[in-house]
């Protein structure tokens, strides 16, 4: 008889809320996670909860407050004086966020009788998985009739760039500076670089980075895009495209990096820089020689649609499998994966995971772009309308940006929805809702929405489909 119904590996967004789920079902669960914090102890979550997501966003909304502050109160007649940041005390309130909902998810597991089993899970045999417990040298071997991985992902480190856990850091590592950089370097301007670039130039850095595409957020709507390329020098941000990187030299003074593109080489001197290059699936030294667990050629684990490796009963979810890595995806799967063990038959419809850069402004789409469709060869109309049309972004002072909507020339259903401007992140979901119950741009357009609000561009963008926009 097996020792647990489900062993969760993995203690991030996907491994976390498979293990609640199971527990929910009544299925005897343990999850093994080999996340430490700052403090060196045992904390779930995983990178998400404890050195992403949400400290990120901590950081993004201590600094926006900060950015009005300095530059917007005025306008409301409010006179605060001379305004300065104090980066300890915004770190310390970053990691009371992170410390109240990594408790949160212990409290959980406590609730639902979840055996928590700090270290490292690897297969060793069907249905069989040895905990390595961390600074232990006992090993522990239990069984499970159902095994979920759920390992997440780790950052990519350029051989020409090292971390030193100083000045040349990751995502983990530029989230934790003691103080702003006078100048920062990124390579990497994707989801990352941007965000967390983002933070540290409104708070004074002269921040620069390196692209290696020539294409700005390639998988984002153009027109949403070149608009986003458009206000940049508004957010600080220097983007260099093209940028191929040749070398980083470090002294004591100065980073120098050493990058080139078609108009030649260039040299780029900062006091940090963040190398925000991607991630990869942490799919190593979890068993999988030993029991036969199928990869792709990209070191993903193989699944098929229900989340199923090659292996019986082992199941895979999140950033170690293909797909987008976000967090919500991971926990979309870990549901879906939790229900199937249990004789449930759910479904996850990836056409309608929203994707979200939590730059101010915000950038969110769901469903598929322009390019996208044509390259498809599928007809389709676009409604789009500016927040500079919206009654309340100009009430908030927050006008700049657009929603765009693409529906099918001929059935109208909306195929994919781009926002960039103000509460982007929060707006998409009406857009997700409305494509998971296959809307048309009409039955948006015949939505009442309040007024006045941010949402109201949402539906004159599905007005202005078919030209009926009212407000433009």
């Amino acid at each position: 008889m097996s020792d647990y119904d489900v062993i969760v590996i993995g203690g991030g967004p996907g491994g976390y809320v498979a293990a609640i789920r199971c527990a929910q079902l009544g299925m005897k669960t343990a999850c093994i996670d080999d996340y430490v914090n700052e403090q060196g102890a045992p904390s779930l979550g995983g990178v998400c909860l404890n050195v992403g997501c949400i400290p990120s966003k901590a950081l993004l909304d201590s600094v926006h407050h900060y950015h009005r502050a300095r530059h917007e109160f005025a306008n409301h007649g409010i006179q605060v004086g001379e305004v300065s940041i104090d980066v300890a005390a915004m770190m310390q309130r970053k990691q009371q966020v992170v410390q109240t909902l990594t408790g949160g998810i212990a409290m959980l597991f406590t609730k639902y009788k979840i055996d928590w089993l700090p270290g490292r899970g690897c297969l060793v045999g069907e249905q069989r998985v040895r905990v390595e417990s961390r600074g232990e040298d006992t090993l522990n071997e239990i069984s499970a009739d159902n095994i979920i991985i759920a390992t997440g992902s780790s950052v990519v480190e350029l051989e020409a760039a090292p971390f030193d856990d100083d000045r040349i850091v990751d995502s983990t590592g530029a989230l934790a500076f003691a103080e702003v950089p006078r100048r920062l370097g990124v390579i990497g301007a994707g989801v990352i670089g941007l965000e967390l670039g983002s933070v540290w130039a409104r708070l004074g850095a002269k921040t620069t980075l390196l692209a290696r595409s020539e294409t700005f957020l390639r998988h984002v709507d153009r027109q949403i895009a070149e608009a986003v390329q458009q206000d940049l020098p508004d957010s600080g941000l220097e983007v260099q495209f093209g940028a191929r990187l040749r070398s980083v030299k470090k002294t004591a003074r100065q980073i120098t990096v050493t990058w080139e593109n078609a108009a030649g080489e260039h040299k780029l001197h900062v006091d940090r820089l963040l190398v925000a290059a991607g991630r990869r699936p942490n799919s190593a030294d979890i068993g999988a020689e030993t029991v036969g667990l199928k990869f792709d050629g990209r070191g993903f684990i193989e699944v098929d649609a229900e989340c199923r490796t090659n292996l019986p009963g082992v199941y895979a979810i999140g950033d170690v499998v293909r797909g987008p890595m976000l967090a919500h995806k991971a926990s979309a799967e870990g549901v879906a994966v939790a229900e199937r063990i249990a004789g449930q038959q759910p479904q996850v419809n990836y056409a309608t995971i929203p994707s979200v850069i939590y730059t101010w402004p915000e950038v969110a789409w769901v469903g598929q772009n322009a390019e996208q469709l044509q390259a498809e060869g599928i007809a389709f109309n676009a409604g789009v309308f500016p927040f500079a049309a919206n009654g309340r972004a100009h009430a908030a002072g927050d006008t700049v940006g657009m929603v765009k909507i693409l529906s099918d020339a001929r059935t109208d259903t909306i195929l994919g929805v781009h926002i960039y401007g103000a509460h982007a992140s929060e707006l998409i979901a009406e857009a997700v809702l409305a494509m998971e119950f296959s809307a048309s741009a009409e039955d948006l357009a015949r939505t009442i929405h309040a007024h006045p609000t941010f949402s109201e561009a949402l539906h004159e963008a599905a007005l202005a489909v078919d030209g009926s926009a009212l407000h433009i």
